[in-house]
């Protein structure tokens, strides 16, 4: 295990700052950008093939020569439901009538758990990046004891005491702990058990006086106060994610963009009609229809997401841009325009002052 004392020189953190793997706004540039301003970056690979992760992460190396974390999604494999997926189909049917195209004739799992994907797992090993995460669960016990033979450092989400228990018994270096707060998707483990809500800070705190591996506190942190805040509970390191959305090096596209800067911003929801897990998005035409929905009703995740994905293309194509999955968490209104870089300078500075 890792203490705490020596988990930012293992990672060559100059600052105690990790931005999040926020699959669809993370990129090799940002994360090169990060690591190079002296924090961690990361890339979110979990719904990439393992071709296009292997690129990313040479394409980042090629970027930077310092660590960065490549996080991959340990989720239990969707179960296929031909009848619930068709009845959920057919809900959608009349928004996609609104944009003139049928829905898709049927729905399938889009991308596989790192638990079910041996050639990630080897591709990984093959890369060796200097940090693996996991969200959504944990990996088996040989594949962490894999990464742990050949030096990377390996980080877990967790939501609760339980889960993060759960993290430190299996022998990761370090747990993340995901406050209700957070963009993006809910890293509990499993997604239909009742849900603490705990916010960051206070789920930081209580993993600090639980555990003996170092907490990463994560969720509404936007500024050198945020984090901060976060290491005065007794966190080593903050991540941020929605900070990062606005950055110039972000895949985030135009509408995101606008949204973000939007009254929306303030209203963020926690949904699972785009995807079939809870995940917290800016306010939306999709998170508005879903708010009508029962969960029950949606499919497995992430099965719910090719439907998801084909609803806002269709939306797109008709120049309706409110159906995307927008993640934001509840700092979204503090949001800043800037690179990558200076944007880890002013974190740096807010935190000095």
């Amino acid at each position: 295990m890792i203490s705490s004392n020596n988990f930012l020189d293992r990672l060559e953190l100059d600052v105690p700052i990790i931005q999040a793997p926020m699959a669809g706004t993370s990129n090799p540039e940002m994360a090169a950008a990060v690591s190079n301003a002296g924090g961690l970056g990361s890339l979110g690979i979990g719904a990439s093939t393992v071709d296009v992760a292997r690129g990313m992460i040479q394409k980042t190396k090629s970027l930077t020569d310092r660590s960065f974390n490549a996080n991959v999604f340990c989720h239990r494999s969707a179960h296929p439901d031909p009848e619930n997926e068709a009845a959920w189909l057919n809900m959608l049917a009349p928004e996609f009538a609104r944009f003139k195209v049928a829905p898709p004739e049927h729905i399938s799992e889009i991308y596989t758990s790192f638990l079910a994907d041996d050639e990630m797992f080897h591709m990984l090993l093959d890369e060796n990046p200097a940090v693996v995460s996991f969200h959504f669960g944990l990996p088996v016990q040989g594949q962490i004891m894999a990464f742990k033979r050949q030096g990377i450092v390996t980080l877990a989400t967790a939501t609760n005491l339980d889960e993060a228990r759960q993290i430190e018994a299996a022998g990761i270096d370090a747990v993340v702990a995901q406050g209700w707060e957070a963009g993006g998707h809910r890293g509990c483990f499993d997604p239909d058990a009742p849900d603490a809500r705990h916010g960051t800070l206070e789920l930081a705190y209580i993993l600090v006086k639980n555990l003996s591996i170092p907490v990463i506190a994560a969720g509404g942190m936007m500024d050198g106060a945020g984090i901060n805040a976060a290491l005065s509970v007794g966190a080593t390191a903050a991540q941020l994610g929605t900070a990062f959305i606005a950055c110039d090096e972000s895949n985030a596209d135009a509408a995101y963009r606008q949204t973000l800067k939007s009254d929306g911003a303030r209203r963020t929801v926690m949904t699972r009609v785009i995807s079939g897990r809870p995940a917290r998005c800016l306010p939306n035409a999709f998170t508005a229809w879903g708010g009508k929905v029962s969960n029950d009703r949606i499919p497995d995740y992430p099965t719910t997401y090719d439907a998801g994905k084909a609803l806002n293309a269709a939306a797109k194509s008709a120049g309706e841009h409110g159906f995307g999955a927008q993640w934001a968490g509840q700092g979204a209104p503090l949001s800043r325009e800037m690179s990558a870089d200076q944007l880890m300078q002013n974190l740096t500075l807010e935190m000095q002052a």
